[in-house]
């Protein structure tokens, strides 16, 4: 099986790639390389690894010919990053996807996912479901709704279209992200410890990254009836956590003291809340995690304890972009062929 990475070099295409390598599938990955090379450099001499350094806005259509399943993950991933330039965020993640999508159909591709995310439900009371109205409050769940919106009436009998919203993700990648809540937690009270929580009554749910391509796997396997034009939340009923929970949760699984681990704080600017259900994917197509919050804390504790993480602008997505946006402005409107450092 053939299988195009969209963003298949960042957090979650990263572990993605080498599961389904290991699993013997040929990967090709498109990606911009906002981050840079590193990430994937043990791949490159990889027998069914490919690496294309290209944008969803304007890549050659011609490498989806062979492809028999699109994974499009591609986007300026977070909330606070798409507010840096809002037009730049719906480029990529609304307009480029929908692109990518369409010229998916369009060449023969069996299988296209689209990757939204589970901030499109915004502020919430109650527990919400994939038939939920929708509350998406930033410019990254706006481009992600008006992503689905388009993307899931193309689905027919020749071309299988599933649109998956992951919970918040979590654990080790070799494009760490530090500012993903539980890694957030791991990485403050490495460096000063405590763990600081923003309110706490916030409810956040949760995936590890590894259980994110293992629940890809289980839609790419699945009967097309039981996926076509359907629509998934990624997680599980149990990893629905109060943010103070989850501080509680780091801070055990370290073997830390609650009264001296955790330092509270007023609420900031991130009004979002929301517990998602997550029974259709369980009981449609039979998936449950295997990874626990505890799993994610000592990957991440480990990968900083050992010298494998060098923090830099590129474990956080809005420094990153930042960065990049102030230096390389001409990545808005056309592309820049150069990797970047």
């Amino acid at each position: 099986m053939h299988i195009l990475l969209t963003g298949g070099s960042g957090y979650i295409g990263n572990i993605m790639a080498r599961h389904f390598l290991n699993e013997g599938f040929s990967v090709v990955v498109l990606d911009r390389l906002f981050f840079g090379v590193e990430p994937v450099k043990e791949l490159l001499g990889e027998k069914n690894y490919t690496l294309i350094h290209d944008d969803v806005r304007w890549f050659d259509p011609s490498i989806l010919s062979n492809v028999d399943v699109v994974v499009d993950m591609a986007a300026i991933a977070n909330d606070p990053a798409g507010e840096l330039n809002p037009e730049f965020t719906m480029d990529i993640n609304y307009r480029g996807r929908v692109r990518v999508a369409n010229l998916a159909k369009k060449h023969g591709v069996k299988h296209y996912i689209y990757f939204s995310t589970c901030s499109v439900y915004g502020f919430q009371e109650g527990v919400v479901n994939e038939n939920s109205p929708l509350n998406p409050l930033t410019t990254y769940a706006k481009a992600a709704a008006l992503g689905e919106k388009e993307i899931l009436p193309l689905a027919s009998k020749d071309f299988v279209a599933t649109i998956v919203r992951p919970a918040t993700n979590y654990g080790y990648s070799p494009r760490l992200r530090l500012d993903l809540v539980i890694n957030t937690m791991t990485f403050t009270l490495f460096t000063e410890g405590k763990v600081k929580v923003f309110g706490g009554d916030q409810y956040r749910p949760l995936i590890h990254v590894k259980d994110v391509a293992r629940a890809i796997e289980t839609i790419m396997d699945a009967e097309p009836g039981k996926v076509n034009g359907q629509i998934f939340n990624l997680g599980s009923d149990e990893q629905n956590y109060r943010i103070i929970d989850l501080a509680k949760e780091v801070c055990r699984a370290l073997g830390k003291d609650l009264k001296e681990c955790i330092e509270l704080k007023p609420q900031d600017a991130d009004s979002r809340s929301y517990r998602v259900s997550f029974a259709k994917i369980r009981s449609v197509l039979g998936f449950r995690p295997r990874y626990g919050v505890e799993d994610g804390v000592r990957e991440v504790w480990e990968a900083l304890e050992e010298g494998r993480v060098r923090p830099s602008n590129k474990n956080w997505t809005v420094k990153r972009y930042k960065e990049l946006l102030e230096r390389y402005p001409e990545i808005l409107a056309k592309p820049l062929n150069v990797v970047l450092p």
